[in-house]
């Protein structure tokens, strides 16, 4: 039985325990947060024994074997840093970190003690994505050559909210544009160039992005994310030979639908019980059952690359937000210079 730790007791580590249930080889003994009422009130929720109110408390339980890093990105790296240096595995919630400097410091840390730790991007485990895998690996669709993938929804503005505060790592980019830019990675590799453009909202965060990466051998990834307006949150994967489309919603699909010529479509279900977070965990038990100190499905290079990736598209986002507000004429009105803001 492996024994968890988490941290960070929000929306996202409440679905990390109801997928636990449905694991048979591990259970959550401890859950800390900065606020004892809330580590109490999830104890209770979820039945697990052990409540701290600081994790200091929890990285010293001799009880617990890996950490499942649940915190604001804007702590991940802190975070998981520590719960490494006190000799725990880690599992770390998406986005990694907020930059490529602090994945890599992340992966050094892991890589120096011997430690299992692993970005937790849950679509890889899935088994639609895992029968994507699988034919790719089959050449059905020939050689993939263009990944078009969307996620975008529409929130309203709160500044308190950690989607809208630059602080806590908040904007399109890092919440939801992962998702289609780790399929154009699994896809296609490691971008080799990036062009992209987006819109900085009125809090810092940047809520439109879309992205050209171009990858080797010509091959092209069109990545679009937002937290302002719906997008159809899909993808298609298109080869020499056929294509693969990935139904709403792109990072958790129930199918795929894999077309060739000649062939025609074929319909692969991939549906699953409980929310999916259960396959993730699997994957974790099954590397350290292994002595595996990382997943070969979401490698620590790999993640490195993710946050260069993502690194290179802010930065541009960034340009071209500041060429779009120098180049508001001086004699916009008010609601124009709102705008361009």
């Amino acid at each position: 039985m492996i024994r968890w730790g988490v941290v960070g007791p929000g929306e996202i580590a409440a679905g990390f325990a109801e997928a636990m249930r449905l694991v048979d080889d591990g259970e959550i003994v401890a859950v800390a947060s900065r606020s004892t009422e809330r580590a109490t009130a999830f104890g209770d929720r979820f039945g697990i024994p052990t409540r701290y109110g600081d994790y200091a408390a929890l990285a010293i339980d001799p009880d617990v074997d890996v950490v499942y890093v649940a915190t604001p990105a804007s702590r991940h790296e802190q975070d998981t840093v520590a719960f490494l240096e006190a000799g725990k595995h880690v599992l770390c919630e998406k986005p990694f970190a907020l930059d490529a400097r602090q994945a890599r410091r992340m992966a050094e840390h892991a890589r120096g003690r011997g430690l299992f730790l692993m970005e937790a991007i849950w679509s890889r485990f899935l088994p639609a994505y895992r029968s994507l895998v699988d034919v790719l690996a089959s050449g059905r669709i020939g050689e993939p050559l263009l990944v078009e993938a969307d996620f975008g929804m529409r929130w309203p503005v709160r500044p308190e909210h950690r989607l809208f505060d630059p602080d806590l790592g908040g904007g399109a980019l890092l919440d939801l544009g992962i998702y289609p830019i780790q399929l154009c990675s699994l896809v296609l590799g490691s971008a080799e160039h990036v062009a992209a453009a987006g819109v900085i909202g009125e809090t810092g965060v940047d809520e439109q992005v879309a992205a050209v990466l171009r990858h080797a051998c010509g091959a092209l990834g069109v990545v679009k994310a937002a937290i302002r307006v719906t997008m159809s949150c899909t993808a298609r994967i298109a080869g020499t030979g056929g294509s693969i489309d990935l139904p709403a919603f792109m990072h958790c699909p129930n199918a795929l639908t894999v077309t060739t010529r000649p062939g025609g479509a074929e319909h692969i279900d991939g549906s699953y019980e409980g929310n999916g977070l259960q396959f993730e965990i699997a994957e974790v038990h099954r590397c350290l059952t292994e002595g595996l100190t990382e997943s070969p499905v979401m490698p620590l290079d790999e993640t490195i690359a993710l946050a260069s990736t993502l690194d290179a598209i802010h930065a541009q986002v960034l340009t071209s937000a500041a060429r779009s507000r120098s180049s508001v004429p001086v004699h916009a009105g008010a609601s124009d210079r709102r705008r361009a803001r």
